[in-house]
């Protein structure tokens, strides 16, 4: 389904219009890997793409043993690749849930990351997985020049990252998560980095949105009148800033960038800049991302909310 047209219902799955990417995910839910060699081969030269189509094809292999079982059959770039991103779930899942297994998942990650960053060389995706175990492990290194707070992290296993993709999305997004609150970082190191990191970024980026995203993380409902933070000048700018910049660069995308474009929509509409808002879920169609909704309460119900208030389409009930 084109991403401009409605057909009345959500679509959540985080393939959204990569539809070779969908029959691959379809293909690893029944115990096969061929579509996933062909979609990761295929992306070998974006790595945009071929990060995002290993982590969600990771998450489709998570909890089977499909990744193990290619890599032991057919041991090359691509099953390297899939066995890292689905050992890095599992040592994160197991992280977050206090499980007494971490240190084992998490030594078996690190070493699948470095099996598959020595098969393909190029490709920063095995390191950016490396970036996210980091903060099982709790790195903590010296900030570089240019940041008011300096905060310590991981900045080595970034920089690693930066080497070979400068603006590579998932990088960034995972580097900025270690000083959300829930990891233990602290407010004044997340705005500095999300500062930082955004202000590094060309204009037509959307790691430009990165403030937009701390924003949703340090939303409190408990907060008196906190929904009303977006109107601030401030944020009102960095929406209109990504609509502006961001937005007509999407169609030359190979895939719908759902979850940015989620962001800056709800940006917009909490910014009460309706006929922006308006344009940006436009754009998205049926496709879906419960992020940043899901901070809000239900994210269908917040989804369909927004999209009632400006008049579009909403599934029936």
């Amino acid at each position: 389904m084109p991403a401009g047209s409605f057909g009345g219902q959500y679509v959540w799955h985080p393939a959204a219009d990569d539809h070779e990417l969908a029959r691959a995910c379809i293909d690893v839910k029944a115990g096969r890997y061929l579509g996933a060699q062909r979609v990761l081969q295929d992306a070998r030269d974006d790595f945009g793409t071929r990060a995002h189509r290993s982590l969600v094809l990771a998450s489709e292999a998570a909890d089977s043993d499909l990744a193990e079982r290619w890599l032991a059959e057919e041991p090359g770039p691509e099953s390297a690749l899939l066995w890292a991103r689905v050992a890095m779930l599992r040592a994160l899942r197991a992280a977050d849930a206090g499980d007494a297994h971490t240190g084992t998942l998490l030594g078996i990650a690190e070493s699948a990351c470095e099996r598959a960053a020595r098969l393909y060389p190029r490709d920063p995706t095995p390191w950016v997985s490396q970036l996210a175990l980091a903060r099982i492990r709790r790195s903590h290194h010296p900030a570089p020049p240019g940041l008011l707070t300096a905060p310590p992290g991981p900045w080595p296993q970034f920089a690693r990252v930066l080497r070979l993709d400068r603006f590579h999305r998932e990088a960034h997004h995972r580097f900025l998560a270690h000083f959300f609150a829930r990891h233990g970082g602290t407010a004044s190191a997340r705005w500095d980095v999300a500062s930082y990191l955004s202000h590094r970024a060309p204009v037509t980026s959307p790691l430009r949105l990165l403030p937009l995203v701390t924003l949703v993380e340090e939303y409190d409902p408990a907060s008196l009148l906190a929904y009303r933070t977006w109107r601030q000048p401030q944020w009102v700018s960095a929406a209109l800033h990504g609509y502006r910049n961001w937005l007509p660069e999407v169609p030359r995308y190979p895939f719908t960038p759902v979850l940015d474009l989620s962001y800056l929509a709800h940006a917009l509409y909490m910014s009460r800049r309706e006929a922006e808002a308006r344009e940006v879920l436009g754009a998205m169609g049926p496709y879906a991302a419960r992020m940043p909704w899901s901070a809000f309460g239900d994210p269908a119900e917040q989804l369909t909310k927004a999209r009632r208030a400006l008049g579009l389409a909403v599934p029936a009930s």
